[in-house]
């Protein structure tokens, strides 16, 4: 199972507070610590967490600098963690747009954890669907023919993926918006949503719980229509 999460919400969470935004991204990183361990739990496959957007490079300069600090000091203590539960460490997103002791810190928590065999958590950082898509197709143009594995194939070299980028079951977004935000458009296609109004920070084990229980609620079709059981005792004549 994959699971992708739109992290939304620390900066109202803060503001409701009177708090800096600064305290709110870190009461976040708090929760992205117990959801990982819920996660890992629970036995899923994949977790992608999403952390910083192309277009979050519009913010304040100085909340930049903030949250970059504080991805960098998590991916350290994650990585620890990582390697304590056997998780795989994978950063997605573009790298060319971020500070050169961070993608050392990225580059050294991959390897760190390229062996372990649990759940694999992805973190997107400066990350964009549309320009993933777009640099994919810049990359297979010209192929006579293109099928779906080889695209997604492509579409994970792109984004920097450890493996192939799998198809997302269901998607969580915290903060009460209802909306992608440009995260996964493919990898989304078929997957479930699951919108909720609580921030970010005091989203928990009991509300991830909560969205998997609904997820197995879901009558997943992927198009097509499902015969009715035939009635115990019925034939033909």
């Amino acid at each position: 199972m994959h699971i992708a999460i739109i992290m939304d919400g620390n900066g109202r969470w803060a503001g409701r507070r009177g708090l800096p935004r600064s305290a709110g991204h870190r009461a976040g990183a708090k929760t992205v610590d117990a959801i990982v361990t819920a996660a890992a739990r629970r036995g899923v496959k994949t977790l992608t967490l999403y952390a910083f957007s192309a277009a979050n490079w519009e913010r304040p300069p100085v909340e930049v600098r903030a949250l970059f600090t504080l991805l960098r000091r998590h991916l350290l203590t994650q990585t620890r963690r990582c390697l304590e539960h056997s998780i795989r460490l994978n950063v997605i997103g573009r790298r060319d747009r971020i500070g050169a002791g961070l993608v050392r810190v990225i580059e050294h928590s991959e390897l760190a954890t390229a062996h372990c065999t649990g759940m694999q958590l992805r973190i997107a950082i400066d990350y964009s669907a549309q320009h993933a898509l777009l640099e994919a197709c810049r990359a297979l143009r010209g192929e006579l023919a293109i099928d779906p594995s080889q695209f997604m194939a492509q579409l994970g070299a792109v984004d920097h993926c450890a493996g192939p980028a799998s198809p997302v079951d269901l998607l969580i977004r915290t903060g009460g918006e209802q909306r992608l935000s440009d995260f996964l458009l493919w990898e989304c296609a078929y997957a479930e949503l699951y919108f909720l109004d609580c921030l970010w920070p005091d989203f928990n084990a009991g509300q991830f719980e909560a969205a998997l229980a609904e997820f197995a609620r879901r009558d997943r079709r992927f198009g097509r229509i499902l015969e009715p059981a035939r009635v115990a005792g019925s034939g033909r004549g």
